[in-house]
């Protein structure tokens, strides 16, 4: 399958876009990896789109946006006191949901 994965990091985390791309990275290759080897098919394509970004309060929203061999997949959390503990937080929602597939 060929996947493609998108980062966006809103303007207050652009000093922490390197951690941020690392824990995505990190998460896709110990959470996520078995579960999107049952899409692998020569012809199947994903794309897994993340937004990471702080509001007006100072704390932390996120969005994981996925179509992956014609499933839709979308996760949003607001208000997150650390970045590391949404990512991670959103994940396991990802995950559970592919192993529902």
């Amino acid at each position: 399958m060929e996947l493609k994965i998108i980062v966006h990091v809103g303007s207050d985390l652009e000093g922490s876009k390197e951690v941020v791309q690392r824990l995505v990275e990190r998460n896709i290759s110990t959470k996520l990896d078995q579960y999107l080897n049952k899409f692998d098919k020569d012809d199947s394509e994903g794309i897994i789109e993340f937004k990471w970004d702080k509001n007006k309060k100072n704390l932390f929203n996120g969005v994981i946006q996925a179509h992956i061999d014609g499933h839709s997949f979308r996760f949003e959390r607001e208000d997150y006191t650390n970045l590391d503990d949404l990512i991670n937080h959103l994940f396991d929602h990802f995950k559970q949901e592919l192993s529902n597939k």
